[in-house]
This record gives structure tokens, sequence and C-alpha cells, in this order.
């Protein structure tokens, strides 16, 4: 069976995309069979990053790895849910299935959170991100946790009653920058205590760069750059490049060996 990687968040612009597109493309380059599949019905970002990522090798003629883009098929007459049809399709012919959530609570991406072996949460290094995870006082204590954290419980307690394994939840701060250093301090303070109450490990994910918005109409990542003919990567690229292979190698996924 495959390998259910999940990357959950319900706020937008968290860097859902830019995280799904790379993990899964690394994992190809590293020679695993990655599916991969898109339940934002609406923008389908990663959808179109792969398929820009299609285009833009046929283009150029280049032998680039890439994940295969699987469709979510309609729901059938004995109303069996599309998106355990499209997995059932896709996981005997691959080692992992990257599902990449929208920014909102809907009834596939509740499904998807309780097929996950892996979750991946990207979170703005803000308060008004963490509000998702946990109620806080306005004097700064946790309070409970918050609607999001309620879902990945039910998840958690769904896979418990089927028998299925674990959640091994990561919660990715996305997008530090370099400034409001008080503020970086409270947030993972706070994220550190959180974690022990409600079950996930902390990992830094991507910094704000400017390429993570170049790449994407092209469909390329961090470790595309010298094979489509950059022959000298900038300070912050080589950043980038270290950023994402701490990342997978956090993950520690199964059969998993960073050699980028």
């Amino acid at each position: 069976m495959a390998h259910i990687i999940v990357v959950g968040n319900e706020k937008g612009g968290s860097g859902k995309s830019t995280t799904s597109m790379h993990v899964a493309t690394a994992l190809a380059r590293m020679g695993h069979r990655v599916a991969a599949l898109d339940l934002d019905i609406r923008q389908r970002s990663f959808g179109r990053y792969l398929e820009n990522r299609a285009h833009f090798i046929e283009k150029e003629g280049l032998d680039l790895p890439t994940p295969t883009l699987g469709i979510l098929e309609a729901a059938s007459p004995n109303d069996t849910d599309p998106l355990s049809v499209s997995v059932s399709k896709l996981d005997p012919e691959h080692d992992f299935l990257l599902i990449d959530c929208p920014g909102s609570h809907t009834r596939l991406a509740q499904m998807a959170h309780m097929l996950a072996d892996t979750l991946i949460t990207p979170l703005n290094d803000s308060f008004i991100d963490f509000d998702l995870l946990a109620r806080m006082s306005p004097d700064g204590k946790i309070l409970g946790p918050s609607i999001y954290a309620e879902m990945v419980w039910g998840a958690r307690q769904g896979r418990q009653e089927a028998g299925a394994g674990p959640i091994d939840w990561i919660v990715l701060r996305n997008r530090l920058g370099t400034q409001q250093m008080h503020n970086k301090r409270k947030v993972g303070t706070a994220l550190t205590q959180l974690s022990k109450r409600i079950g996930f490990r902390v990992a830094p994910g991507f910094a704000e760069r400017v390429i993570f918005r170049e790449l994407f109409p092209r469909g390329l990542t961090l470790l595309d750059l010298k094979d489509i003919g950059t022959e000298s990567l900038s300070m912050s690229n080589i950043a980038a490049r270290q950023e994402l292979r701490e990342l997978i190698a956090t993950l520690a996924l199964p059969g998993v060996k960073v050699d980028f």
C-alpha cells in the first residue's frame, strides 16, 4: 500500500501547494513512485503546478522526474465517494500518494485526513494562523484546541476505530522572516507547548523567497534549477534547497533516504 501524505490547513496562503509540489517532486527525484491528488476543486493550485510542469517538460524536451497527477473521480451510482475511488486506483502502483487539501473545511478534506499516514500542516508564523490550532487568552495562555486541531483529533479517532495506524502530524513553520524576532519566539514557544498537549511535531519550513513565485509558471522546483541550465545558484537558492533537505529528513518517511 502507498504511504499517504496529506498536506492540510483550513486557511489559505500558508504555502500548501508549494510544500506539496516540493515534497512530491523530491520523492520522485529520489526514485520513488509518487502520485498526487489536488482536492481544491476550485483553485487547483497544486494540480495546475503539475500541469505547468508537464507543459514545460514537453516544450523544452526535458526528462524531469514528475509525480503522477491523479484525477478526482466523479461519485459512482452506488454512492462511493470520489476520493476512495481515486485512491484505490493510484494506491497499488505507487509508493507514496500526496493529497493537497483546500484552505477550507470540506467533506473530501475531512476524509483525506482520515487516510493520512503523515499529515503536514504548513503554518504562517503568526498567531492568526495559530488560532486554527488553539484558542488563546489575551495574555497568551492556551485555552484549548481550535477548529482544525479538533478535526485532526476526529480523524485520529476514526483511524483508531477502523484499526488503522496513527497519524504522524507535522506542523510546518512556513514563511519565517528575518524580522520580528520577538513574535517568532512567542509563536515558537506557543507551538512547542501546544505540540505536547495535542500531539504533533514542529518543523521549520520554507522562508519567504521570491524564487518560489518564479518557479510556479514553469512547474519547476528548487531541485530542477541545474537541470534547466542554471549553472550557479544564489545563496538564497542554496539556503532554500537546504530547507527542503531538512524537511524531507524531518518527515522520516518509510524507505526514504535524502540524497540531494
